[in-house]
C-alpha cells in the first residue's frame, strides 16, 4: 500500500506537472516559446541593441525557420493558418494567390541568405531546391500552384504584386534562383510573368511591380516593352513630394516612404545604373533627401510608430537605412541608422505576441483586427522580410562596422525641449520629444467611409489627430470610446469620428487643419496642434451651426502588469486628470470650453492589451453661445514613477480670447496667438 509520504510526493508531482503544463500553455498563448533570442550580443560595436550583421542573419533565419515549419517536402506550399477576421482567403479561388504570396514574400528573407549560403537547409529541406521547385510549379498547368497568365483585357491583380516581388528576389540573386532553372521553365515563367508586367497597373507604388518584372527579363535577354518600362518609371518619379516622401495616391504613411525609396534604390543598384543611368540618378537624388528626415520618425530606442496601412509589414520600414550602405556616403551617420534598424527588429521580434503558430501575426504586436486590411492573407506579413535585403550590403560596409549611437537624440536634442520637422509639400509634421524619447507624426487623412471600398484609409490607421511611438493607437468603440480624435453624435445618434481633414499651414510651430464631419458638412472645426516638451496643447474652434454632443480623447494606455490608476487634482483652478499604467502617465487638463473630464475603459480596442483606458473631455455645444466655441486642452505625458510639478502640469500662464484670436502666454515668457 502507498504510504502517506508516497501520496504526498505524488500530490507534489501532480501539482508540479500541472504548473509546468499551465506555464507551457500560457507561453504558447503568448508566443514566448518562439521569442527571438539575441545570442552573444556584441555591446562593444552595438552598445544599445547588441546586434551585428550576424544577428540580422539570425533574425532572418528565425523568420524563415517558422515558415519552413509548414514545409516537409518540396511539394508543400508556403500556406499558413488563416487569422480569424477579414483577411483572405475567403473562398477557394483565392488559395493559389495566397500560396503565391507565401512563396514570393518569404523569398525576401531567403534570397539574401541564399546569396551567401546556397546550400542552406531548414527543416531537412534544401531551401534553394525548394524555391526553385516551387517557382517551376507556377508555370506548370498541371500544378495546383499554377498561375494563369493575365487575360488579354485583364486588369492589375495581386498576382502582379507577387510577381513583382519574385522579380526583385531573382534580380538580386539570379545565380541561385534563376540560372539553374531548365530553359523551358524560364521561357514559360517569362511568358506568364510578362503577361502581368507588360500590362495595366495601379496609380501607386504598384508601378514598380511592372518595372521589376520588365527589368528582370530584359536583364535576362528577353524582349520586353521598354516603352512601358520607361513610362512607369517616369510616372513613379512624379509621385515624389520632397524630403524623401512619395505620395501613394493619395496617402502618406511609412509605406509611401520606405517602399518607393527601397524600390528606387534596388532597381538602380541592380539594373538602372547600367541601362537607364539618368533615371537611376533621379531615384538616387530622391533617396538622399530622406537622410535628414526619415530617421526622426523613429523613437530614441529605435521604435517605429503604429501608423498607416499595412503596419503588419513592420520591419520593412527600416530597409532604407541599410540600403544607404550602397551609397557609402561619409556624411551619413551609419551608427544611428543601424541603431534605429536593429531597434525596430527588437521591437517586434522580441515581443511575446509577435508570433503565433511560428508565423508573425497580422497586427502590430499581436493579432489586431482593426489594423488588418482585406487584401492581406497570413503570408502577407513576410513583406517585412524586405528589411533583410539590407543583408546584400557587404560585411565591411560602414552600415555594419560603425559603432551604434543615438544620433540627434544625443547630439542635437535637449531635455525639456520639443523638436518639429515640417516636411514641406507632403504637409507631414514629425515631432521628437527628448523627455520620453518618443517620436510623433501628423499627416494626411481625407477619405470618406462611403468611398473607401477597402476600408482602411478612412479608419484609425489614418484618422487620428497624431500618432506617437510611445502610445499605439486605440480603435474607436461603438459607445464613443475614442483616443486622439474627436467623436461627434451624428444625425443617427451614433458616435462618429473625424476623418476629413484639410491641412492649412504650419506656422510658428503650430500645425493648422480644418475638419468636417463626413455625414454632416455643417459640423466643422478649425484645429491647432502645438507640440510642447511634455505633450500637446490643442486650441480648436467649433464652427458648427447646430447643437452637438462631442468628446475628445487623449492617447490611450494599455493595461499591462497592474491596474491602471486614476488621480485627479487641481492646479491654479484647472482640473487635472492623470492615468498611470506603470509605464507611462497621461494627463488631461481642459482649459477652455470643455464641461467635464472622464476616464473611459475599453476592451478589445487596443493593440497591446485586452483592456485599456483613455481620458476624455466632453461638452454639449450650443451655437448660440459664441463665447463657448473655442476648446483648449493640454494633453500631457510622463514616464511612470516620476512626480509631476505644477509647472509641468500647467506650462501656460494664461489663455484668453482676443480680437486677433486666442492668445496663450507660456510660463517661460513666450506666447502664441492662434
Amino acid at each position: 500500500m502507498p504510504t502517506k509520504a508516497m501520496n504526498l510526493s505524488l500530490t507534489k508531482l501532480k501539482i508540479a506537472l500541472f504548473l509546468l503544463f499551465s506555464i507551457s500553455v500560457f507561453s504558447q498563448e503568448r508566443g514566448t516559446e518562439n521569442v527571438f533570442q539575441i545570442e552573444n550580443p556584441n555591446y562593444e560595436l552595438s552598445p544599445y541593441t547588441g546586434m551585428t550583421k550576424k544577428h540580422w542573419k539570425d533574425a532572418a533565419l528565425y523568420l524563415l525557420e517558422g515558415a519552413f515549419s509548414y514545409v516537409h517536402t518540396l511539394e508543400d506550399p508556403m500556406k499558413f493558418p488563416k487569422q480569424e477576421g477579414k483577411s483572405y482567403p475567403r473562398n477557394e479561388n483565392q488559395v493559389p494567390t495566397e500560396k503565391l504570396e507565401g512563396l514570393c514574400r518569404t523569398l525576401f528573407v531567403a534570397a539574401p541568405l541564399l546569396k551567401e549560403n546556397p546550400n542552406l537547409v531548414i527543416n531537412k529541406i534544401n531551401v534553394a531546391d525548394y524555391y526553385r521547385y516551387q517557382i517551376g510549379k507556377l508555370c506548370d498547368p498541371l500544378s495546383l500552384s499554377y498561375i494563369v497568365p493575365r487575360a488579354k483585357n485583364g486588369g492589375p491583380s495581386q498576382n502582379l504584386v507577387e510577381f513583382g516581388a519574385l522579380a526583385v528576389s531573382m534580380l538580386t540573386n539570379p545565380e541561385v534562383l534563376w540560372k539553374p532553372l531548365p530553359q523551358k521553365q524560364k521561357d514559360d515563367l517569362a511568358k506568364i510573368m510578362l503577361s502581368y508586367g507588360d500590362g495595366p497597373t495601379v496609380d501607386s507604388n504598384w508601378k514598380f511591380f511592372n518595372v521589376f518584372v520588365l527589368s528582370f527579363f530584359k536583364e535576362q535577354g528577353y524582349t520586353v516593352n521598354e516603352k512601358l518600362l520607361v513610362e512607369y518609371l517616369e510616372k513613379s518619379l512624379k509621385h515624389y513630394r520632397g524630403n524623401g516622401w512619395y505620395n501613394d495616391s493619395p496617402a502618406y504613411d511609412y509605406y509611401s516612404m520606405w517602399a518607393f525609396q527601397m524600390y528606387g534604390v534596388i532597381w538602380s543598384e541592380y539594373f538602372g545604373k547600367k541601362h537607364y543611368p539618368e533615371i537611376a540618378s533621379k531615384f538616387e537624388n530622391n533617396f538622399n533627401d530622406l537622410k535628414n528626415n526619415y530617421p526622426n520618425l523613429f523613437s530614441r530606442d529605435g521604435e517605429m510608430i503604429m501608423w498607416g496601412r499595412s503596419i503588419s509589414y513592420r520591419t520593412g520600414a527600416i530597409v532604407p537605412f541599410p540600403l544607404m550602405g550602397f551609397q557609402n556616403d561619409s556624411n551619413t551617420n551609419f551608427g544611428w541608422m543601424r541603431r534605429i534598424s536593429s531597434g525596430v527588429i527588437k521591437q517586434f521580434f522580441t515581443h511575446p505576441d509577435f508570433m503565433k503558430d511560428r508565423v508573425p501575426t497580422l497586427g502590430f504586436y499581436g493579432a489586431f483586427e482593426p489594423s488588418v486590411q482585406i487584401y492581406s492573407c497570413r503570408g502577407s506579413v513576410y513583406w517585412m522580410g524586405k528589411a533583410f535585403l539590407g543583408l546584400l550590403v557587404p560585411d565591411d560596409n560602414p552600415f555594419w562596422t560603425a559603432k551604434e549611437n543615438n544620433g540627434d537624440w544625443d547630439t542635437k536634442f535637449k531635455k525639456d525641449e520639443v523638436y518639429n520637422k515640417y516636411q514641406g509639400d507632403s504637409q507631414i509634421l514629425i515631432t521628437d520629444y527628448p523627455n520620453i524619447g518618443a517620436s510623433e507624426v501628423r499627416a494626411w487623412c481625407h477619405e470618406k467611409v462611403k468611398d473607401d471600398w477597402q476600408k482602411f484609409r478612412s479608419t484609425e490607421n489614418y484618422n487620428r489627430l497624431s500618432y506617437n511611438s510611445a502610445f499605439p493607437w486605440q480603435a474607436d468603440g461603438e459607445n464613443g470610446e475614442v483616443a486622439m480624435n474627436y467623436v461627434i453624435k451624428n444625425k443617427e445618434q451614433k458616435w462618429e469620428s473625424f476623418k476629413l481633414y484639410s491641412f492649412k499651414k504650419f506656422e510658428n510651430d503650430i500645425y493648422f487643419r480644418d475638419v468636417v464631419l463626413e455625414t454632416d458638412e455643417n459640423i466643422k472645426f478649425s484645429l491647432a496642434d502645438i507640440p510642447l516638451a511634455n505633450g500637446i496643447l490643442r486650441v480648436d474652434k467649433n464652427n458648427s451651426d447646430k447643437p452637438i454632443e462631442m468628446r475628445l480623447g487623449h492617447y490611450a494606455l494599455p493595461k499591462l502588469d497592474k491596474e491602471i490608476t486614476t488621480t485627479t487634482t487641481k492646479v491654479d483652478g484647472y482640473e487635472v486628470t492623470i492615468i498611470d499604467n506603470g509605464k507611462y502617465q497621461l494627463a488631461m487638463i481642459p482649459l477652455l470650453g470643455w464641461e467635464q473630464s472622464e476616464v473611459v475603459t475599453a476592451k478589445g480596442l487596443h493593440t497591446e492589451s485586452e483592456e485599456s483606458s483613455v481620458i476624455d473631455v466632453t461638452a454639449k455645444y450650443d451655437p448660440e453661445n459664441k463665447k463657448n466655441s473655442t476648446y483648449a486642452t493640454l494633453m500631457l505625458w510622463k514616464e511612470s514613477g516620476k512626480k509631476w510639478s505644477n509647472k509641468e502640469l500647467l506650462p501656460i500662464k494664461s489663455i484668453k480670447q482676443t480680437k486677433e484670436g486666442v492668445k496663450v502666454d507660456f510660463s517661460d515668457g513666450t506666447f502664441k496667438v492662434i
